[in-house]
């Protein structure tokens, strides 16, 4: 078993070492912790595999730390690829190129003829990018199929002992994961995985965007990740409640007869307006607030692991905006079960 190192932001050449020989280093982003290894060594993907038992016909996105990097990689850089770069990055967007052939580690692509390119909006990971000296694989830091991880502690405690160390830079920000965008045929942008960066926004820089909305069955080979029928699952069942006080009424008293304990996960006004002594709260933020409602989805799914719930009842938002990517996890976690269905 490896011994899992905090390294801080002052460690940040101590940390790139460890890529450079082969191991696996957690990084934060504007969006959740990655978890770092060299995208051109395949020994060292294949430690990113290992470490979350992650299943291997995954694509894994690959983290720049300049928008000059993609063209060492990328077949080519399409007129759409530039606007979206200069638009959003460093930022919450991926974009999905058609890939060079032999440049990365087989895995990384999953055996497609594309691979996902992003740069995080996080100085101290381009900073270990750069001092690496080669581009890093960064799917989230968890194990595969739970909450993705906004912060160290949540890193450390699902990898350590698996990985080789952790990049500490505090909480995330945006706190769902990117925006996946498909350009491999720039007549047809498409979003695979929607996120941190609306379909409004893109649209406002390259005019229409599409949506591919499938769901890959377990046998195929997902484009991008993120695209599998359930993901970001804690250990206890989440139900998905749409609806006023009454409905939430109406849901607590259904599972508590069934003898559940159950977790609130739901905006502030809501708990004060429900909130019980039988009942364990985690709160959203403000009544209709989806950007901190975002930003704390995350960590209050993981919340629930630390607590003698046995089942969480959560809020749906609007889907709209940022609502689209929070309802899209909140569904994941859920396997679509709303309350009432």
């Amino acid at each position: 078993m490896l011994e899992t190192k905090i390294f801080h932001t002052n460690e940040i050449k101590e940390a790139a070492e460890k890529i450079r020989e082969g191991e696996c280093v957690s990084f934060p982003t504007e969006t959740v912790y990655g978890l770092g290894a060299d995208a051109l060594n395949e020994t060292a993907v294949s430690k990113v595999y290992q470490a979350k038992g992650r299943p291997s016909d995954n694509p894994l996105i690959v983290h720049v730390s300049s928008k000059a990097e993609v063209a060492k990689y990328a077949k080519t850089v399409p007129a759409v690829a530039e606007k979206l770069m200069s638009a959003f990055w460093p930022g919450p967007l991926t974009l999905i190129f058609q890939v060079k052939e032999d440049v990365f580690a087989p895995t990384v692509t999953a055996g497609l003829n594309s691979v996902a390119m992003r740069m995080p909006n996080n100085e101290a990971t381009l900073q270990l990018i750069k001092e690496a000296g080669t581009p890093l694989v960064g799917p989230s830091a968890n194990t595969s199929g739970k909450p993705s991880p906004t912060t160290a502690e949540h890193v450390y405690h699902d990898l350590k002992g698996n990985i080789a160390g952790i990049l500490d830079d505090g909480e995330t920000g945006v706190g769902l994961e990117s925006t996946v965008l498909d350009i491999t045929d720039p007549s047809r942008p498409a979003i695979l995985r929607p996120g941190g960066v609306s379909k409004e926004a893109l649209e406002q820089v390259i005019g229409t965007v599409y949506v591919d909305a499938h769901l890959v069955s377990a046998d195929e080979v997902p484009k991008a990740p993120g695209m599998k029928y359930k993901h970001y699952s804690p250990e206890e069942p989440v139900v998905i409640v749409d609806g006023d006080d009454k409905v939430w009424e109406e849901a607590i008293a259904f599972y508590q007869h069934k003898g559940e304990k159950i977790g609130l996960l739901a905006n502030e006004d809501r708990i004060a307006r429900l909130q019980s002594d039988d009942l364990i709260p985690f709160s959203l933020g403000k009544e209709g607030n989806i950007e901190m409602a975002a930003h704390r989805l995350f960590a209050g799914l993981r919340y629930f692991e630390t607590t003698n719930a046995t089942l969480i009842l959560a809020e749906a938002f609007p889907e709209k905006g940022l609502g689209i990517a929070y309802m899209n996890r909140l569904k994941k976690a859920a396997g679509a079960h709303f309350f009432g269905e």
